[in-house]
């Protein structure tokens, strides 16, 4: 009788679950600007306003994160069946649900007091934790279904537009968490005193590519024994600031760190092999310019470039040069591994509107472009909304080509297409 009644409260409660998530995913998420973040931080940073905006920040979050989390959760749900059956992506189910179900506990405080406070930035605290190596279970279940069941195109397009949109999300909600823990956490605070949160409202660009080329230089060298130098030439176009400023802007020093890291990685593993046989290294040469508009960090290198036909894919997720890791250490690999670090980095800068962009010489080299939005205000969070227009793209398969090239003829016996069930 007992165990009856537990399965009943249990099925009571799951039910629930389900009705809330349908609630909040029936939201569209409500995207911040860097201009906002700050703003909202400097207000939290003044000792007088510091437990008017901590409620303030608790009452946004409370019904923004599962918002978000809700959006994607649904977006989950329609996924290829066997991606689903995989335990890697059941175990990010399980992370999901359990962290939307600790997010909607605090729904119906009616009265927000420091203990409910306190508790909430303890079950961000833990969410963010909890989901710390989600990108590489994901990667690990994607990489299960294609050794198990292989992946046709249509199959490989859903996956490639769900994983920009999760990985995107998740982005979008570990700035969230991260900023209101750094803000009013008690126990984690941003070392730097300029830092707003993760944010540093005058980010020097060229300190962060130099940071984030001595440590690619570092595992170069201990991979290959060797690394190119770097040249760097800057240019402040901005009428509001003189041409020998450095050049700064309102960022999140981590989020350029990641993009820069993960291209120096590119171009010194290109170089350093392509020019193996020879007595000197190309230098990299890096271009940093502020417009009024935008900032553009360009890395050129002399790696012997991509062809032209593979340059598209660089940016997919199933797609990589190098050998995958080792399954018991997904950070094995000094310069490589799954393949995710392009299409990532290029998640970071399109998040607040920017953009990574390679033009590649056959050849000679790449060079790998970085756009950045100059002004806070323009530099709005980009957010996938889970509605009928992106649901349909998980049960649509890729039109007929109408088009007729050898190119195309040659490709499609090289890859035939699985033909769909109507």
């Amino acid at each position: 009788m007992r165990i009856s009644l537990r399965c009943l409260q249990s099925l009571k409660t799951s039910l629930a679950t389900k009705s809330v998530l349908e609630k909040y995913a029936s939201f569209n998420p409500s995207p911040l600007s860097l201009k906002k973040f700050v703003e909202f931080g400097r207000m939290g940073a003044m000792e007088c306003s510091k437990e008017g905006s901590s409620k303030e920040s608790y009452a946004f979050l409370q019904k923004e994160l599962p918002v978000r989390l809700a959006n994607i959760m649904k977006e989950i749900s329609l996924l290829p069946e066997n991606l689903l059956k995989m335990s890697s992506v059941k175990l990010v189910m399980s992370w999901y649900q359990q962290s939307f179900k600790e997010l909607i506990e605090f729904e119906n405080q009616d009265r927000i007091n420091k203990n409910i406070m306190e508790n909430f930035t303890h079950t961000l605290i833990n969410i963010r934790n909890r989901h710390s190596n989600v990108v590489e279970t994901m990667a690990q279940g994607v990489m299960e279904l294609k050794e198990n069941h292989g992946i046709d195109s249509n199959t490989e397009n859903r996956i490639q537009y769900f994983l920009d949109r999760f990985y995107m999300s998740r982005i979008s909600i570990r700035m969230l968490i991260n900023q209101h823990i750094l803000l009013f956490g008690k126990k984690e605070k941003n070392n730097d005193p300029r830092h707003i949160g993760c944010i540093d409202p005058n980010c020097n660009v060229s300190l962060v590519v130099q940071d984030a080329y001595e440590n690619a230089r570092f595992l170069c060298e201990q991979y290959y024994l060797a690394a190119p130098e770097l040249n760097i030439v800057s240019k402040n176009s901005s009428v509001l600031e003189n041409e020998s400023d450095p050049i700064q802007i309102v960022y999140v020093p981590s989020h350029l760190y990641h993009m820069l890291f993960e291209l120096f990685k590119n171009a010194m593993r290109a170089t350093t092999e392509h020019h193996s046989e020879e007595d000197q290294i190309p230098p990299l040469n890096v271009m940093i310019v502020k417009g009024q508009e935008d900032l553009s960090v360009k890395i050129s290198d002399q790696g012997g470039g991509i062809p032209r036909a593979k340059l598209e894919l660089v940016f997919q997720y199933m797609y990589s040069t190098a050998p995958q890791p080792a399954r018991s250490d997904i950070a094995s690999a000094p310069l490589a591994g799954y393949g995710y670090g392009l299409p990532l980095s290029r998640l970071y800068a399109r998040y607040f509107q920017g953009d990574i962009v390679l033009n590649s010489f056959e050849g000679y080299g790449t060079d790998a472009i970085i756009y950045l939005k100059v002004l806070s205000n323009e530099a709005n969070e980009m957010l996938p909304v889970y509605n009928t227009t992106a649901s349909k793209v998980y049960h649509t398969d890729i039109p007929v080509n109408d088009w007729s090239s050898s190119w195309v003829t040659s490709h499609r016996l090289q890859n035939p297409t699985p033909k769909s069930r109507s």
